[in-house]
């Protein structure tokens, strides 16, 4: 009874605000109370267990949408039966509360996606030079990135197929993505056929992260594979964007595909009269007092010779590419320095022979007979 006479005060007092005002306000009012619950259990569960349990502070941080979605729709669905609507708003607000459940089921579905895929990679730190790590995190990203796709598809399509105006496009949607041979539009074959890439780059793994690389004559490592693209880091710190179906259709030098180590190659010409087995024992000392070299290859060969100069071509091995570049460089300078000081009748050269001509030999003679007759008087 009491009740019934207080809502009976309300009525008499707000019965002149319209009705749908009323609902529309009890709905924000719940969205905005649910929000203040949130940040007060957040605040509340990060100080009395955020310096304990660090990683339920990071679980927190990463769910906050899904999380404050979640409580949005739930006081939604306690208020919604209870406001004072009508058929014409309270059915596009049901519409609408549907859709967000759906949005709601795929937000939680990639973030479920997401945490496990960075707590597996936890495992896989170290992706310079560990080739195991390389291989789990290309995998990983790659299937990742497709599945957050997959999800987006399928939670669009199926919001659309909500709406009786637009179902047709969600089924179509949805045939799509379960189907790939299906293709809806030509504007979607792109797409899918990097899609496709990226599983079979995740699975055959062309590429990994990390991976040095020549495409388009430029050199580069491979910094991230998303999913329908990899992105190249240039050596002069450009990035260079390829699709993925590049990997897959076109051919491209990977120099780390089975191990990191490579051999430089350093070219040189010489003259005919360089010491080659010298310069070959001096080759030796040099590159085992680099740090760079990596224990395994130096080697001094004799590979061409023409009119002027032979060419020296010399071997030298490195643990990655980098230190591989770094090293011909150092080797190439002390090279040079040595034949330069130590060897100088190696340095290339031309050679000339000069044939007098006929007026030239009797100026010639009597300039020899000259100098013989001064030097015949000298010693009388």
């Amino acid at each position: 009874m009491h009740w019934q006479a207080l809502m009976a005060d309300i009525d008499r007092m707000f019965g002149w605000i319209p009705s749908w005002f009323i609902g529309l306000s009890l709905v924000a009012g719940a969205i905005l109370l649910a929000l203040s619950f949130y940040r007060i259990a957040k605040w509340l569960l990060n100080r009395a267990f955020g310096t304990r349990l660090p990683m339920l502070s990071v679980f927190i941080e990463r769910t906050s949408g899904p999380a404050q979605l979640a409580l949005c729709l739930a006081a939604v669905a306690l208020v919604l039966p209870l406001a004072p609507l009508d058929d014409t708003i309270r059915t596009p607000m049901m519409r609408l509360f549907v859709v967000a459940v759906i949005a709601l089921i795929g937000w939680i579905s990639i973030r479920i996606v997401d945490m496990s895929a960075a707590r597996y990679l936890q495992n896989f730190r170290d992706v310079t030079e560990n080739f195991v790590a390389r291989k789990h995190v290309t995998q990983v990203r790659v299937f990742k990135r497709v599945t957050d796709t997959i999800i987006v598809v399928i939670t669009v399509s199926t919001a659309l197929m909500t709406f009786d105006s637009v179902r047709q496009y969600g089924v179509s949607l949805f045939a799509s993505a379960g189907a790939a041979g299906i293709i809806v539009g030509l504007a979607a074959r792109p797409l899918l056929s990097n899609l496709i890439a990226g599983l079979q780059i995740a699975i055959t793994q062309p590429i990994r992260i990390e991976d040095a690389v020549i495409i388009e004559n430029e050199w580069g490592w491979v910094e991230d594979i998303a999913s329908t693209y990899v992105v190249i880091r240039l050596w002069d710190w450009r990035r260079m964007v390829v699709p993925l179906s590049y990997f897959i259709e076109k051919p491209f030098q990977n120099w780390t595909r089975d191990t990191a180590s490579l051999i430089g190659v350093i070219a040189l010409h010489v003259d005919y009269r360089a010491d080659v087995p010298r310069i070959r024992r001096w080759l030796e000392e040099a590159v085992k007092q680099s740090k760079l070299w990596d224990g395994a290859v130096v080697n001094l060969q004799v590979i061409d010779a023409d009119s002027r100069t032979i060419e020296l071509r010399a071997l030298v091995s490195a643990r990655n590419a980098p230190q591989s570049w770094d090293l011909r460089c150092e080797i190439r300078e002390k090279l040079v320095a040595f034949i330069r000081d130590e060897m100088p009748e190696a340095l290339p050269r031309d050679r000339a022979i000069l044939i007098p001509s006929a007026d030239d030999d009797g100026d010639l003679l009597q300039r020899v007979a000259l100098r013989e007759k001064a030097r015949a008087g000298a010693r009388n």
